[in-house]
């Protein structure tokens, strides 16, 4: 049966509504799933009425439509569950208003489409800021969809900490607010949290309200050198389990350092490595904090630590670490590339770093381990050639390995399509109610199926 597209052109104006093969496939893909599945169109949404106008459709010839943001999602959360059903894309990136700036209440409403650069821009002159920092330039509807977290979460927390409240729109047209823009609440259920890292199954997020923080005054970042990953690993957790107020912390293997230098034309020792920084109020009180980091991190084996002297120091340090995936993919021409993350309770980050390291070079894989081992979370990003299934057997491997040391499958990718086989494994019976919640606010199955459960 054809799909009316004319008909929702109509509907939302021809400017909103795209078919070029081009935006297509931009919208059917993600960095980690292997296969291109484009959408039938792509509706843009302006406003809300317009997300009410595309779900009324939808809802009308039982097409079903994923929410699109900046397009950042991994683990295949934004490509079509079936490949020969026909499926709208929903992009909120035109919805890009900083709606209101409340600095005497810490909070600011914004629209879905703001990305976390433009928020930041908008709070230059408040002295706060917004902390969530996944690295890539996300929007702020998709990261609360996705739960995204990043570099900051150890010390400030990722989404779901840093969202008040929502205005959601159901899939049978009902606009709900879930949530009070207030530090805490005890009112009735906590449906905003439902929807928070849901991935567009159970609603289209159209409003958020988030909480700012102040910038710190006083900033100390240190690079610190270790002869191998798992020195590096215990001198995380001793730092961790010494009450530091850390505000990042970062582990980069050898493999990933070597790429950053060649990709970015730095010097760093070629060794694994800790990227460590502190936020606080007084200078006296970061001096402290960081002598007590050093001294960890050389019991712990360090072999060198730098310190940033400078602003522009500290911000290309953090440059290297955001970089590091397409250091890695400048490394390996023509290859493919398999990133994948799980997260462990701190005091078993050491083994399973270990474990994962092990069958890296088990495996003869070329695989970079990195991540925000502050919060128990690291990555692993493979290149390999087309064919080749040794990456599949590590993901295997890893997500079982996590889920044995009482972890978890996802940290912060979230589960998409890849790792819909591990729910059951992660979850047990509490899975068949996530079903039900799903049936209770998406009856139809037409809000990014087949995703999570």
């Amino acid at each position: 049966m054809p799909v009316p597209i004319e008909q929702l052109r109509a509907l939302l104006g021809a400017d909103k509504v795209s078919t070029s093969p081009s935006v297509l496939a931009a919208h059917g893909r993600d960095e980690n799933f292997p296969d291109v599945r484009p959408p039938c169109a792509v509706a843009y949404a302006e406003r809300r009425d317009d997300i009410v106008a595309v779900l009324a459709w939808c809802r009308e010839h039982q097409i079903p439509v994923i929410p699109f943001g900046a397009g950042s999602s991994l683990e295949g959360a934004l490509v079509p569950y079936d490949p020969d059903v026909a499926v709208l894309s929903l992009d909120l990136s035109r919805m890009s208003a900083v709606l209101s700036i409340e600095p005497e209440n810490f909070v600011a409403l914004v629209e879905p489409g703001v990305t976390r650069t433009a928020l930041n821009t908008a709070l230059r002159h408040t002295g706060l800021f917004f902390p969530v920092d996944p690295g890539a330039d996300a929007s702020l509807g998709g990261m609360a969809a996705t739960n995204a977290s990043g570099t900051t979460t150890v010390r400030y927390g990722g989404m779901r900490q840093n969202t008040l409240a929502l205005e959601v729109v159901l899939a049978n047209g009902d606009v709900l607010q879930l949530g009070r823009p207030v530090r805490k609440t005890s009112s009735g259920y906590d449906l905003k949290d439902v929807f928070i890292g849901s991935s567009g199954t159970l609603g289209v997020i159209s409003k958020l309200w988030v909480r700012l923080h102040p910038v710190a005054e006083h900033i100390h970042t240190l690079r610190v050198v270790f002869p191998t990953v798992q020195a590096a690993a215990a001198a995380a957790y001793l730092i961790m389990s010494s009450a530091l107020p850390v505000a990042r912390l970062e582990l980069l293997d050898e493999y990933a350092i070597r790429s950053i230098n060649r990709y970015l034309g730095r010097s760093y020792p070629e060794a694994p490595a800790l990227f460590v920084e502190f936020h606080s109020s007084t200078a006296a009180a970061i001096n402290a904090e960081v002598a007590l980091a050093e001294e960890l991190a050389r019991d712990a084996g360090a072999v060198d630590i730098a310190c940033a002297q400078s602003q522009a120091e500290r911000t290309a340090q953090w440059e290297a670490r955001h970089h590091v995936y397409w250091a890695l993919v400048n490394a390996h021409p023509n290859h493919i590339y398999t990133t994948t993350d799980t997260a462990v309770p701190l005091a078993q980050f050491p083994a399973l770093i270990d474990a994962a390291q092990r069958m890296l070079q088990e495996l003869d894989l070329a695989g970079s381990i990195l991540g925000h081992v502050g919060d128990g979370n690291f990555h692993t990003i493979i290149a390999m050639q087309p064919g080749d299934d040794r990456a599949q057997r590590y993901v295997e491997y890893l997500n079982q390995r996590a889920l044995a040391l009482g972890g978890t499958v996802t940290g912060e990718h979230g589960i998409g399509l890849l790792k819909r086989k591990y729910m059951h494994a992660e979850h047990g019976a509490a899975l068949d109610w996530m079903r039900q919640i799903k049936a209770l606010f998406d009856p139809d199955n037409l809000l990014n199926p087949g995703k999570i459960v």
